[in-house]
């Protein structure tokens, strides 16, 4: 090789090796460059992580690392007005897995399932059910379990690794089958509650689903507590951090009596229908009684599905509440309404005379008097006595429908009450307008001879009919009816009392109601009284039958009673108020199917009389009176 081209391949590599520090040098820039910005992102980051956003972080952390678990809070008590307990709590036990990682987990489940004499796969049935949901979260196997099986688990309690005992409060009845209807029973809380009540509640909760359960759960609930666990990366709890306690319900003093309702259920037995009480000159509900009766521990416990659809399918219909609910024509119990209307329109006068011959032509039908033979000459005194159809057929020709609907609605009649139960019906007070709306047709004035005497369209609640006598008892002043009589703090301290609150007054400035009073009286005590069965040796009683329809009376005419199908069986009526000349009490009876008010429902009313007054002596002064005015014959 030659000296210049030796020289000239040295000076090509001199310029290659500088070419390629150049663009090593700028690589090396780049890649400084690159190093730099991911510095700076990787700080920018830190910065949002643990400046910006760092507290938030830590919360988050701490709730992946600490875990609340509520406490349940025991219900408020439901007392009478006595403070005799009525629903009260007891602990009940469930038995909770808190899914240790052990390898004898299926040793431990086989020997609790011997336990509880219950089959293995149900316990690992519950166990895969809840396998989706936090470890730390108890799986609850068994509920409400009996005392035996309680002393075996602890018992067994080094063999159960795992199994924990979960005291829970219960619903306690000191008598499971008084008043279901009026204290209700509590159900787990449902998609629709849980909108209503808000973020207060949670899946799985109970909530009263009826009666004073449900009218007052924001009051009988209390405030939940909780535990607050410390949890491993596995879900495994390592320690209680803290604990705060529950705080019970308030508890409630209802105004009803509990014996007097219990008198009001067993006066009813085995017969389908309901009993109101009531103080005349407050509107305090002393008894609320529906029949069939149900059995509160039953529903407490859970009603499985066919249970469930038992009840549902059940022709007795035992969970209506029949005495806000249920609608009935009111029978000869509204013949007061036709009386006060008549009174008030001038239409008739105390001494206003009709001629009762058993029946009246109306156009081209008969209308007959519940006595066949009639009752001769009566005037209002005597026919609301004796109960004459007759007498109230004529007065409604001279009446009419829309007339006659004003004063039952002024009477508290075709409107709620304003109980508060919920669900409460509010019955139906006809007029021609209604029925032009509902059919089409004209009123027919013959409709309003029916429904002068509570048949026809009309329909009344046993606590409208209740109602209406205290009201014509008191002198006019339409009470809402109450139950609650006061709410207390778990403390003792009383947050709340419910005085009584008239809704209306009916003005009364003829004395039609004192004419209605006196003709009660007699309607009970007189020798042809139809109410004699609910009459005292020692209290005056004031009071009227009622006999309603089911289907037209001519479609069994000539039958003997015991013939007729139970379904198609007149309801039985009895409202009354005592002591006449100082009403205290206003009671209401309806025996569905039961007949004649004088026979099933008057001896009803007549029981929870005595029990209202087997402690409260009262003067026979006014009894006394009224027995020598009927023996002078007034």
């Amino acid at each position: 090789m030659s000296r210049n081209h030796f020289q000239h391949t040295i000076t090509r590599l001199h310029k290659m090796d500088e070419v390629e520090r150049l663009f090593m040098k700028r690589r090396v820039t780049a890649a400084n460059y690159i190093v730099l910005a991911l510095i700076l992102l990787l700080a920018a980051r830190l910065w949002h992580l643990q400046i910006l956003n760092g507290a938030d972080f830590r919360e988050r952390s701490n709730s992946n690392r600490t875990k609340s678990l509520n406490t349940i809070a025991p219900r408020g008590n439901i007392l009478d007005r006595n403070g005799k307990i009525l629903v009260s709590n007891r602990p009940s036990f469930n038995v909770v897995w808190l899914r240790p990682d052990r390898k004898d987990s299926d040793r431990v489940i086989r020997k609790l399932a011997s336990i509880l004499q219950v089959e293995t796969g149900s316990l690992q049935d519950k166990i895969r059910d809840a396998a989706d949901q936090s470890r730390y979260i108890p799986v609850t196997l068994a509920s409400d379990i009996d005392w035996q099986s309680l002393v075996d688990i602890e018992n067994n309690d080094m063999n159960l690794p795992g199994v924990k005992i979960q005291v829970i409060p219960k619903r306690k009845f000191a008598d499971p089958f008084l008043g279901f209807h009026l204290i209700g029973y509590l159900g787990e809380i449902g998609m629709k509650d849980l909108k209503t009540y808000g973020n207060t509640y949670e899946g799985g909760d109970l909530i009263g689903k009826t009666g004073i359960e449900r009218m007052l759960e924001k009051d009988l609930r209390g405030k939940k507590g909780h535990i607050l666990l410390e949890i491993d990366s596995q879900g495994f709890v390592k320690k209680q951090t803290e604990v705060v306690k529950s705080l019970p319900g308030r508890d409630v003093y209802l105004t009803i009596d509990a014996d007097l309702q219990k008198t009001a259920q067993d006066a009813l037995g085995d017969k389908i229908g309901a009993v109101v009480a009531m103080e005349v000159n407050t509107g305090r509900i002393l008894a609320l009684a529906s029949t069939p009766a149900l059995d509160l521990e039953r529903f407490s416990s859970g009603l499985d599905e066919i249970e469930w659809a038992a009840l549902m399918h059940d022709k007795r219909d035992p969970l209506m509440n029949r005495a806000i609910q249920g609608e009935y024509p009111p029978g000869s119990t509204f013949k007061v309404v036709s009386a006060i209307a008549g009174l008030y329109e001038g239409l008739i006068t105390p001494d206003t005379k009709v001629q009762c011959k058993g029946a009246i032509r109306y156009g081209n039908r008969i209308y007959r008097c519940w006595k066949h033979r009639g009752h001769g000459q009566v005037e209002l005194h005597k026919a609301l006595a004796q109960s004459c159809d007759v007498y109230f057929y004529t007065l409604a020709e001279k009446l009419g429908i829309d007339a006659l609907a004003v004063y039952s609605r002024a009477l508290g009649l075709g409107e709620l009450t304003g109980i508060g139960l919920g669900q409460e019906k509010k019955g139906l007070v006809a007029t021609s307008k209604w029925k032009k709306e509902k059919t089409g047709e004209p009123w027919q004035q013959g409709e309003t001879l029916s429904v002068a005497i509570g048949q026809g369209f009309n329909e009344v609640t046993p606590i409208q009919i209740c109602r209406l006598y205290a009201t014509i008892a008191n002198g006019g002043i339409l009470y809402r009816p109450l139950l609650v009589e006061r709410l207390v703090d778990p403390d003792g301290r009383t947050v709340k009392e419910f005085a009584p609150e008239p809704m209306g007054r009916f003005d009364d400035p003829a004395g039609a109601l004192k004419l209605v009073r006196q003709a009660l009286i007699a309607a009970v005590n007189e020798k042809h009284g139809t109410g004699g069965r609910a009459a005292m040796t020692d209290i005056l009683v004031a009071g009227k039958t009622g006999t309603s329809q089911v289907v037209k009376s001519s479609r069994y005419e000539g039958y003997k009673k015991e013939d007729i199908p139970m379904k198609y069986r007149d309801h039985a009526w009895f409202a009354c108020f005592a002591p006449a000349d100082r009403p205290e009490i206003a009671i209401s009876v309806l025996v569905e199917h039961g007949g004649h008010g004088g026979s099933a429902a008057a001896p009803i009313a007549g029981k929870v009389l005595k029990q209202f007054f087997s402690a409260r002596p009262h003067s026979a002064s006014a009894l006394e009176e009224n027995q020598k005015d009927s023996a002078a014959g007034r």
